[in-house]
């Protein structure tokens, strides 16, 4: 394999991104001042017009059994009540109560309704202190589908005109530019020209037709190129006909991130009519958690309509290739202990547990499971767009360290990932914690271990 990124070029792209991350607050312009009860009616209208039979049959399931709180990573890390995972739709419930529930003449006068202040301090709740990984969900014993209802509070507090800083000022530049961190057309395709070179090969953009619609981020235009190339690699080794789009190569969708479902929509339609317009039979995200479900969930619900393609993360779409024998990867002489990230999107969401499991098994190395995997693997702790939430820092360390003990238990040499939002968290957290495990891409990795010889069609 070409190497793509040297750890030198790597560690100064992090440093610098993440001093660009860290400035995101400053950067953001200035909050839309309105009135606190413009601010409270948009949130009600938000929570009036999504919750459904379905829903308001979860509100009243509820018993205040807390099992929840033993499956939320921030509950554990801090041992704070106020993080058990339903309480963070008590907003949610008590709009229910006085305006929908079946005895909402009564609760009227008994259930206090909600106020601006109440939404301000709902901000750390479900943008601070959740991840939406819906771990919590798993363990309910009424079935109470918490982290979609956590979505739905923080379009409440999006419609409020109350998301914090960081999360604003993402939307907003996607809204206007379509892409994040100022990856521009330009840059995307300087990227590009810089990987042709070292690959030593053709990458195609903008082929009219393809079976394959490629697509990356800002965050690996800016830092994790490694990830990006392994990809192209890998698909120009097994002879995919793919291609990348300079008008529509962000995976990334900070609408469904902040809560702002005009931007979550509007980047979901783009990507999704991209793949028609080229006749793409599958769609490959880039190693971004959130990139998964914002497109393999939300293209449908953004065109309004069915779509004729499919939806595959890299981990997912490489990995039924190895199962299947299309794809061949060479063992490495000597085995490496290894622990493996399940993004939470990607895994307990997605169902993809097997596929990143099958390419670790066909390369040799030896995965050590942490003590909760699969559908019950705990968050990085900074998914769903919180790691870059500059005051949720203490809550993120906290989660972090609840990860992080269950992958030093593994006592492995390498921790692999297959998402990038995962990777950056674990970065910043090992750089605050001190730890020096290393972190790899998957995508990377089976770049690296690719046969010299000319691989399977696919």
């Amino acid at each position: 394999m070409t190497e793509v990124v040297t750890k030198q070029e790597l560690d100064e792209a992090f440093a610098m991104f993440y001093g660009m991350a860290a400035s995101l607050k400053d950067l953001a312009s200035p909050p839309v001042e309105v009135a606190d009860e413009e601010r409270v009616a948009a949130a009600k209208r938000v929570f009036l017009k999504g919750i459904d039979a379905n829903f308001a049959t979860q509100l009243d399931a509820c018993v205040h059994c807390g099992a929840c709180a033993q499956a939320c990573q921030f509950y554990l890390g801090t041992e704070d009540p106020k993080y058990t995972p339903v309480h963070k739709l008590d907003l949610m419930k008590r709009v229910y109560d006085r305006e929908l529930s079946p005895l909402s003449w009564l609760k009227k006068f008994i259930v206090k309704d909600i106020t601006a202040d109440d939404l301000r301090a709902q901000q750390e709740l479900v943008y601070d202190s959740c991840t939406m990984c819906g771990r919590c969900n798993l363990v309910c014993p009424a079935g109470i589908n918490i982290a979609d209802m956590v979505a739905m509070n923080r379009s409440a507090l999006a419609a409020a005109r109350l998301m914090p800083d960081e999360l604003r000022f993402m939307q907003e530049g996607q809204e206007a530019d379509g892409t994040i961190f100022g990856a521009d057309e330009d840059l995307f395709r300087f990227r590009m020209d810089a990987l042709q070179e070292k690959l030593g090969f053709e990458i195609p953009i903008d082929k009219p037709k393809a079976d394959v619609l490629l697509v990356t981020t800002g965050l690996d235009i800016h830092l994790f190129q490694d990830a990006t190339g392994g990809t192209i690699e890998t698909l120009h080794h097994m002879g995919v006909d793919y291609t990348l789009r300079s008008d529509a190569y962000e995976g990334a969708n900070f609408g469904l991130l902040s809560g702002h479902e005009g931007t979550k929509k509007k980047m979901a339609a783009k990507l999704a009519n991209a793949a028609i317009e080229v006749g793409a039979k599958v769609v490959i995200v880039p190693e971004c958690g959130h990139a998964f479900p914002a497109l393999r969930w939300g293209a449908a619900e953004a065109l309004g309509k069915p779509v004729d393609f499919d939806v595959m993360t890299v981990s997912e779409y490489f990995g039924k290739a190895v199962m299947d024998g299309r794809l061949k990867l060479e063992k490495d002489k000597e085995s490496r202990v290894v622990a493996l990230h399940d993004p939470c999107k990607v895994g307990r969401w997605g169902g993809v547990f097997e596929e990143p499991r099958a390419i670790l098994k066909a390369i040799g190395w030896e995965l050590h499971e942490t003590e909760s995997n699969r559908a019950y693997n705990f968050c990085c702790g900074g998914g769903a767009g919180n790691f870059l939430i500059e005051r949720a820092n203490p809550l993120k360390r906290a989660g972090y360290r609840v990860k992080m003990a269950e992958i030093e238990k593994t006592e492995a040499k390498t921790l692999v990932v297959s998402c990038g939002s995962c990777r950056m968290n674990f970065e910043v957290g090992k750089v605050n914690a001190g730890d020096t495990i290393p972190v790899e891409s998957l995508a990377a990795i089976i770049a690296a271990h690719l046969p010299k010889t000319e691989g399977a069609k696919a």
